[in-house]
C-alpha cells in the first residue's frame, strides 16, 4: 500500500480552491439580495450559458435528470411514445425517459466513440415500424465528452420523422464541424452536477434550444405551467435552477473553456505515455472536440489494473460497470428492438476511467502514469 495521499479520480475541492474567491463573492451577493427563486442571477447564466454552448435559448433547470425529462413533455412525449437510446449510459437517462410517462427502447453503441451507432438506430426504428409502435423519438448520448455522431442519427431521425432530444451531461462544449453539441437536435440537455466539466456546488441543469416556441413551452413547464402566478395554463412540474447555483455556475463558465482545454492536455499526456501498451486508448473523430469528461481506457484484466492502482492510492472508476438493460430495476423490461447489445456488454467488462479533471497536477499525472506502467509491465 502506497504512503502517498489519495488521488481522486475528481477532485472537487481543488476545483473550488481554483476559483475560491470569485465563488464566495457570488454567493455572498445572492444571500444579501433576498431574492432566492429566480431572478437576474439566473437570467445573467442563461444568457451567458445559450451563448456558449450557441443556442438562442437556455431554461436552467433542478438537476440533468429533469433537463431530459423536461425537453420531452416540451416536445410532447409522453404515455404511448417509444423513444431511443443506449444501454451504455448513466441510468439517469432511461429513468427520465420513463418520468415522462414513455417507454424506453435500447440500441448499442459504435465499438470506436462508444456513442449511439446511426446503423443500428436504423435498424432499431425499421424493426418498431413493422411492429405497428414506431419510435416517436431518440436521445443520442454524448458520453465521456465524445460527442455522437449527430450527421448519421439526424439522417435516421429525418427518415423516420423523430423528436432528437442530445444528452450533453458529458459533453459541455464539445463540438462537431465547429458546431457545440446540444443544438443539433429540438433540445439539447445538461447536468450540472458536480463532478461534470461545468458543475455546481449542488445539483443543477439546463435545456438549450434555437426554437423559440419550445423554448416557451419549457419554460412554462418548468414552473407548473404558470402564465401568470398561480394560475396553470397546462399542467407543468417543478424544476428550478435556484440563484445560488446559477451565480456560482457563472463565475465556473467564465473558466470552461479553459478547464476543457486543460482536459485535452491530460488526456493527451495519456496518449503519449500508453500509445505503444496493451490498452485501448480513447479514439476521437477527425471532425470532433472531444472534452474529456472522462478518460477511459480498455483491458481485458480492467479489475486487476483497478486494483492495483487502488493499492496505490489512486482513485478510478467504472462508467458504467452494468448496462441499463441488464440492471435489475429495468432487465427483461426494456425493449431491444435492434437485437443483443453486444457492444455494449463487452464493454462494461473492459472500460476503466483513469483520474481527469482540470486541476490534475504535472505531479498527480506522473503517479498515474507511472502506476499504470507498473501494472502494464507484469501483465
Amino acid at each position: 500500500m502506497s504512503d502517498q495521499p489519495f488521488l481522486l479520480p475528481s477532485d472537487l475541492k481543488a476545483n473550488y480552491e481554483a476559483y475560491r474567491d470569485d465563488i464566495r463573492e457570488a454567493a455572498l451577493r445572492v444571500l444579501d439580495s433576498g431574492w432566492y427563486i429566480g431572478g437576474k442571477e439566473v437570467d445573467t447564466f442563461e444568457a451567458a450559458f445559450a451563448e456558449f454552448v450557441g443556442a438562442a435559448h437556455c431554461v436552467g433547470v433542478a438537476s440533468g435528470t429533469d433537463a431530459l425529462h423536461l425537453a420531452m413533455r416540451a416536445c410532447g412525449i409522453g404515455t404511448g411514445d417509444i423513444v431511443l437510446t443506449v444501454s451504455h449510459t448513466a441510468v439517469a437517462t432511461v429513468a427520465a425517459i420513463e418520468l415522462a410517462g414513455a417507454t424506453a427502447a435500447l440500441i448499442d453503441v459504435d465499438p470506436a466513440r462508444f456513442t449511439m451507432c446511426p446503423s443500428k438506430l436504423r435498424q432499431a426504428c425499421k424493426a418498431l415500424k413493422t411492429t405497428g409502435t414506431p419510435a416517436t423519438a431518440v436521445i443520442p448520448v454524448h458520453i465521456y465528452g465524445q460527442p455522437a455522431d449527430m450527421h448519421g442519427i439526424m439522417e435516421v431521425a429525418q427518415e423516420f420523422g423523430l423528436a432528437v432530444i442530445e444528452d450533453c451531461a458529458q459533453a459541455h462544449g464539445a463540438k462537431i464541424d465547429g458546431q457545440t453539441v446540444g443544438t443539433f437536435g429540438a433540445f439539447g440537455t445538461f447536468s450540472f452536477y458536480p463532478t461534470k466539466n461545468l458543475g455546481a456546488l449542488g445539483d443543477g441543469g439546463a435545456v438549450v434550444t434555437n426554437n423559440q416556441d419550445l423554448a416557451e413551452q419549457a419554460r412554462l413547464l418548468k414552473e407548473y405551467g404558470w402564465k401568470e402566478r398561480y394560475v396553470s395554463a397546462l399542467a407543468g412540474m417543478n424544476t428550478r435552477l435556484d440563484p445560488l447555483q446559477a451565480a456560482m455556475l457563472a463565475v465556473k463558465l467564465a473558466h470552461l473553456g479553459d478547464e476543457n482545454d486543460a482536459r485535452r492536455a491530460v488526456a493527451r499526456h495519456y496518449d503519449d505515455a500508453f500509445a505503444d501498451s496493451a490498452l485501448a486508448l480513447p479514439v476521437r473523430a477527425d471532425n470532433v472536440e472531444h472534452v474529456f469528461h472522462q478518460y477511459v481506457i480498455q483491458h481485458a484484466e480492467r479489475d486487476s489494473l483497478q486494483q492495483f492502482l487502488r493499492d496505490q492510492n489512486i482513485g478510478s472508476l467504472i462508467h458504467y460497470p452494468v448496462p441499463v438493460h441488464k440492471q435489475p430495476a429495468y432487465e427483461g423490461r426494456v425493449a431491444l428492438p435492434a437485437g443483443p447489445l453486444t457492444v455494449t456488454e463487452a464493454l462494461a467488462s473492459r472500460i476503466l476511467s483513469l483520474p481527469i479533471h482540470a486541476q490534475l497536477t504535472d505531479g498527480q499525472l506522473t503517479r498515474v502514469i507511472s502506476a499504470v506502467g507498473e501494472w502494464l509491465e507484469s501483465h
